[in-house]
């Protein structure tokens, strides 16, 4: 649905070039919920004003339904505009219009009759649990009432992409969960593509299904979140990952066990199925090997079990290595640097 195609984006201050965005290239598909994960500065913020044309690339296209929108007319933009709602870190709510009117105002711009208006308004209301605030102003609401306030009133033009810019920054965590709660019913009953931009992990693992990771104007890695998590390949994204998810034990324990017992660890990935089922224990015994679980967690990712494991083996190292080689075929394992975190 959306395509980023080689896509760059290099602005001029003063005597300097910065170059925000360098050779894009992704594919949104309808449906998704897109999430964008980089550090300050990574460049998520200007790509996603590519989508909407805020920001022109300075190379390459941006497809929206294989349409490249950098070739659209300025009538042609706006209609296209018209499908993509946004919404942001500070919500952008109009201090003068109360929650009605916040809803109303992109309806009245595009020409609505105030019988369409009231009605659009009325379904919105009540499809973001705010019903009983119309009345309100923007003073008077809580920030997570206030940001579905913004929601709704991307909504109001059903669009087909909504654009969420830091949309849960400014949140507590658990006003924080109520929204990514709300954006899955909007993909999920709107049937909205979502694309958003975020610094917060746990909310790619929350809500998106795919994910792309950016650093320094450049995709370093993306996939399927379950496939991203489970195996991470550049270190920032490891970074990511470990905010969220604590997939080695502590230095004072690593310390510990090499003072104590030395020889190498093992890190062991078990999905799905495999989770539950007895490998490593099924696997030793038939080689007459023993095993130590240093570290270990199972845990719900994108409606499937990811289990993480931390061993040491303890036997005969060539009964050890024939372990290591059947359980490679059913699982993933490979050896801990104790320096990758």
């Amino acid at each position: 649905m959306i395509k980023f195609s080689d896509v760059s984006k290099t602005f001029t201050i003063g005597k300097r070039q910065v170059h925000a965005v360098q050779d894009v290239s992704l594919e949104v598909s309808e449906g998704d919920i897109f999430g964008i994960i980089g550090f300050s500065g990574a460049g998520k913020s200007t790509l996603l004003r590519l989508v909407n044309q805020l920001e022109r690339p300075t190379k390459g296209s941006v497809f929206i339904r294989d349409i490249d929108i950098s070739k659209l007319s300025a009538k042609q933009l706006r209609k296209q505009r018209s499908q993509i709602g946004m919404i942001f870190q500070n919500f952008n709510l109009l201090t003068s219009r109360n929650v009605a009117g916040n809803i109303a105002y992109p309806l009245k711009v595009a020409g609505y009759n105030k019988h369409e208006i009231k009605e659009r308004v009325t379904e919105l209301l009540e499809f973001v649990g705010l019903s009983d605030k119309a009345k309100d102003y923007p003073e008077q609401l809580s920030g997570g009432q206030k940001q579905r306030v913004g929601i709704a009133r991307a909504l109001a033009s059903s669009p087909e992409i909504l654009i969420c810019d830091e949309a849960t920054s400014a949140l507590d965590p658990e006003t924080t969960q109520d929204i990514l709660r709300l954006l899955k019913k909007v993909n999920r009953e709107l049937g909205v593509t979502i694309l958003l931009i975020t610094h917060e992990m746990h909310v790619i693992q929350s809500i998106c299904n795919k994910v792309a990771v950016m650093e320094s104007g450049r995709v370093i890695e993306s996939g399927p979140v379950f496939d991203v998590f489970t195996n991470p390949k550049h270190t920032t994204t490891r970074r990511f990952i470990q905010s969220v998810q604590k997939d080695l034990p502590s230095d004072t324990i690593l310390q510990e066990w090499q003072r104590n017992n030395g020889g190498k660890l093992y890190r062991v990935i078990f999905k799905g199925s495999s989770t539950v089922d007895p490998l490593l224990s099924t696997i030793t015994k038939k080689y007459n090997v023993d095993f130590n679980i240093i570290y270990g967690s199972v845990q719900e990712l994108q409606e499937q079990l990811f289990g993480n494991m931390i061993i040491s083996l303890i036997g005969d190292e060539g009964n050890k290595q024939k372990v290591l080689t059947e359980l490679s075929n059913l699982v993933e394992v490979r050896e801990v640097d104790i320096n990758e975190r």
